[in-house]
């Protein structure tokens, strides 16, 4: 199992080669990235058999930022019959998995292949199970077969705590009708990304302030008065009346990179079109002066050096965060409701 597969973004491919690339030479796992413009997902080849193993276990999924999905295995041809009978052959030197998932890549050949995975699942997932090759068990690696045809398909596996919690990395949220914006899908994946389900109550919650930067319409402060807080919303344009009827948001029609809140608040959120290094010194001010203690801010890309770009700006964030002595845990990635660019999440731990 020499392959890692990585799944990504149509079009932010050589972005994903560039970051895997940047972790094996530091964890010394020697190989290469390779990928094709367009095909949503690139191969680290390593060297030596282990170096896949060595690689996922130096490394958190978390810490990830343009890799979806990810698994561990190898490319293998399927007949256009008895496909079954080739798969358990092939998986016969592997552990018995807990867990199976069947993906695509997130392309327009990918969606269509989507039905015949659908079909072929459960006849799969019974043979394997009369095999003894999958048992129910939350602690062994599950088994992730992405199909690129009906006649190849990459034999991977992964851990289920270190690797995407949806199958390709692809949230299933459905839009809210009372919405007033579907960017509002990028707030709430964001929160099942960094923040654990079983914590929302917690850092969720209806107690709290909230202030949206950029606001208008409200897509995303639909999501902090979904959770019952008090926003605050800046903006210049108008707010959904909808919203302002909740009697949960004021809006105030200033400028969001100057206006700062008297006293602070729980969460600061915004999806300003800007140039990235000006909304990146935004986050680090809100969380660095205590303005907020948790914050999501989407981060616009440049077209080229888009991985350099964001390394170069998260390491700002950490050591001006540094300069003023606070402790904050920094994440970033580029979830599936982002397009040209990524979404961090900051929280203080310090006061």
């Amino acid at each position: 199992m020499k392959t890692l597969l990585l799944h990504c973004r149509p079009g932010f491919e050589n972005e994903v080669c560039s970051e895997i690339s940047e972790h094996a030479a530091r964890l010394d796992v020697p190989g290469y990235a390779k990928a094709k413009p367009n095909t949503a997902c690139a191969e680290f080849i390593c060297s030596d058999e282990s170096g896949a193993e060595r690689l996922m276990a130096g490394l958190r999924f978390s810490q990830l930022i343009f890799i979806r999905q990810w698994a561990r295995g190898s490319f293998i041809e399927l007949p256009e019959k008895d496909r079954i009978s080739v798969l358990l052959e092939h998986l016969a030197p592997l552990p018995t998995f807990g867990s199976l998932w069947l993906e695509v890549f997130d392309t327009n050949d990918g969606k269509e292949l989507s039905g015949f995975c659908k079909k072929f699942e459960g006849p799969l997932r019974k043979a394997l199970m009369a095999a003894g090759r999958l048992a129910e068990n939350a602690r062994a690696p599950r088994l992730l077969l992405t199909f690129k045809s009906g006649r190849e398909v990459f034999v991977g596996m992964a851990e289920t705590n270190n690797s995407a919690i949806w199958p390709m990395g692809i949230p299933r949220l459905k839009f809210p009708r009372e919405a007033p914006s579907r960017s509002t899908l990028k707030l709430e994946e964001a929160w099942h990304t960094f923040i654990p389900r079983d914590q929302w109550d917690e850092r969720l919650s209806d107690e709290m302030t909230g202030v949206d930067l950029g606001a208008a319409p409200g897509g995303w402060t639909y999501q902090l008065v979904r959770r019952g807080m008090l926003v605050t919303a800046i903006d210049n344009g108008p707010m959904a009346e909808s919203l302002m009827d909740t009697g949960l948001v004021k809006h105030l029609m200033v400028d969001g990179f100057t206006w700062k809140p008297k006293q602070p608040v729980d969460w600061m959120v915004c999806d300003i079109v800007e140039k990235p290094a000006r909304s990146a010194a935004l986050l680090e001010t809100w969380i660095g002066e205590g303005h907020c203690r948790e914050a999501v801010v989407n981060l616009k890309l440049p077209m080229k050096q888009r991985y350099a770009e964001v390394q170069r700006l998260l390491e700002r964030i950490a050591e001006g965060l540094a300069a003023r002595k606070v402790k904050a845990s920094i994440a970033c990635k580029q979830l599936y409701h982002d397009r040209e660019e990524v979404t961090c999440h900051l929280r203080r731990l310090s006061k």
